[in-house]
């Protein structure tokens, strides 16, 4: 058999540079096993069946069906359309000038709040939350022991841990005392709706913009999107006034 011929199948020569099309082209989750031991055989076996029950349909004529044909058709069109597009699309680019100019004009969307990082326990009252903060200071419990044994939050489980958030993500009363209080303070009991806490601020993230650097992939890919879809908007107006009528 020729270099580079894997089989023949009817008289038709497969080459191996088509099976590697034919892998390539596989969906994402069956190229996950590509690694393993026998999956290149197995897609070998698959290849070959499928290169023998096409000279099967052949041999019967299948291709001359009505059925055959209006799905030749559409597959056809559908091809023929994903072209098209991909023509269209190859044509949009998107320039540093372009990136730079859409961070100077759109700072806000780059601003970084304020944002803390903070563990809680709740109670229902304040007395037992008061309790609780007096044997964390003298050194009985930690914070996150306390909050695993008391704590009627979820959280609890986590040692309290709810882990970062901006304004306006908790509820008001804790919204304040979280972002007043200073790092590694215990605060409470502070009252809610839902009880009484104690609130331990871990860290904190003052406001800040991200740097151009640090979101120029993002706004690439923002503009290049947008520049896509205006793209194949006004290519479908133009094809719509050339083809259609209604």
């Amino acid at each position: 058999m020729k270099d580079g011929v894997i089989a023949v199948v009817a008289g038709k020569e497969i080459t191996n540079a088509e099976f590697e099309v034919f892998l390539q082209n596989l969906p994402q989750e069956q190229k996950a096993y590509m690694q393993y031991p026998g999956f290149k055989e197995q897609m070998m076996e698959q290849y070959l069946a499928l290169h023998t029950f096409a000279q099967e349909a052949l041999e019967r004529g299948l291709d001359r069906t009505e059925e055959f044909q209006r799905v030749l058709e559409n597959t056809k069109r559908d091809l023929l359309a994903q072209f098209a597009v991909r023509e269209v699309m190859s044509n949009v680019m998107v320039s540093e000038e372009e990136a730079k100019e859409y961070y100077e004009a759109n700072p806000r969307k780059f601003q970084m709040e304020e944002k803390v990082s903070a563990k809680h326990i709740l109670v229902d009252s304040e007395e037992k939350c008061a309790q609780i903060r007096e044997a964390i200071e003298k050194g009985e419990k930690t914070f996150e022991d306390a909050a695993r044994e008391f704590s009627t939050c979820p959280s609890g489980q986590k040692g309290g841990d709810l882990g970062e958030f901006g304004h306006g993500q908790m509820v008001k009363e804790f919204d304040e005392a979280s972002f007043a209080a200073k790092v590694g303070e215990i605060v409470g009991p502070v009252k809610t709706q839902f009880g009484y806490h104690l609130i331990k601020v871990e860290k904190k993230t003052a406001a800040a913009v991200q740097t151009y650097d640090e979101v120029k992939d993002t706004i690439f890919r923002s503009i290049y999107q947008k520049k896509q879809n205006d793209a194949y908007e006004a290519k479908v107006k133009e094809l719509k006034e050339k083809y259609v009528e209604m």
